[in-house]
């Protein structure tokens, strides 16, 4: 099973790799339509939302409640992202939490070495050499009991290759239905597929690896974790990495007036419409209490 859980991550870190080769050498050669580039923002944001909004803040830190009907769509949505099952990525980030770039770490960019090289084994670890060497996973009856007994969770974690076929669905629908020709169909698959794949996996990787390495350190938490601004943009708010680390439980990332969450507006927007509610926030004593 190890084997194949390999296999297969290494299969989704190259394949799109490859396909966006592809899709740069067909734009070179004028074949990109603005469809194309609508349907990869759509499909981009739609998963990305669920990655962010739903395994991370909703699922892994429980940072708000909402409905079976909500927490359903937000699963489904975070898988389509072919990040892996829920219940493995969420085991994975608590753990990562607990031991935060101490040795038991999943993928922290510390501890490989001294100098540039051991700077650059560290960075090339946590952002994706500890996915293709599967050796430092997490245990869920460990770390998700709670989601091991969630029938909502168990049903969508079980059924993760569904919604890695509807994450590919639905960019060809989309760009099928704005073009209304199945090369239309084609292409929109390629960029709002393999390109925004490979673009939201190497965002979330990123703060892995670069935001426990570069950026600013408001909060005293005892890591490595910082706050990268210009990532925020890409990784729809988890980029305040510090200010998560020193209040993981908080649904708003983005403390700052001009600290851009935009995970953090949907999980309002949610609970303005009554589907969110008992939401985690920081009172201002407590984030002063926090600063080094």
């Amino acid at each position: 099973m190890e084997t194949l859980d390999r296999v297969a991550n290494v299969a989704a870190m190259t394949l799109p790799l490859a396909l966006l080769g592809f899709a740069a050498w067909r734009a070179w050669g004028g074949a990109l339509r603005w469809s194309d580039l609508v349907v990869m923002a759509i499909v981009y944001s739609l998963t990305g939302v669920g990655v962010t909004v739903g395994f991370h803040r909703l699922f892994t830190h429980r940072s708000f409640k909402t409905g079976r009907a909500v927490r359903f769509l937000l699963a489904a949505l975070g898988s389509a992202a072919i990040e892996g099952p829920l219940i493995e990525w969420v085991s994975n980030h608590r753990k990562h939490h607990q031991f935060s770039d101490e040795a038991a770490d999943p993928h922290s960019p510390h501890h490989h070495g001294t100098g540039v090289m051991g700077a650059l084994r560290g960075l090339l670890h946590a952002h994706v050499g500890w996915i293709l060497g599967g050796d430092a996973l997490a245990t869920p009856e460990r770390y998700a009991k709670d989601l091991l007994a969630d029938p909502v969770a168990r049903f969508v974690d079980r059924t993760f290759l569904l919604w890695l076929l509807a994450g590919l669905a639905l960019p060809f629908a989309l760009g099928a239905a704005l073009t209304g020709t199945l090369a239309g169909g084609l292409t929109a698959l390629l960029w709002g597929g393999a390109v925004r794949i490979f673009l939201l996996h190497h965002a979330t990787f990123s703060v892995n690896s670069l935001c426990h390495y570069f950026g600013r350190q408001p909060y005293e938490t005892g890591d490595q974790s910082r706050n990268l601004a210009w990532l925020s943009v890409p990784t729809l708010g988890e980029a305040w990495h510090n200010n998560h680390h020193a209040f993981p439980g908080s649904a708003r990332h983005g403390q700052g007036r001009w600290q851009l969450d935009p995970s953090w507006w949907v999980i309002r927007g949610l609970a303005r419409c009554g589907l969110a509610w008992d939401l985690v926030g920081v009172s201002p004593a407590r984030r002063l209490a926090k600063q080094g």
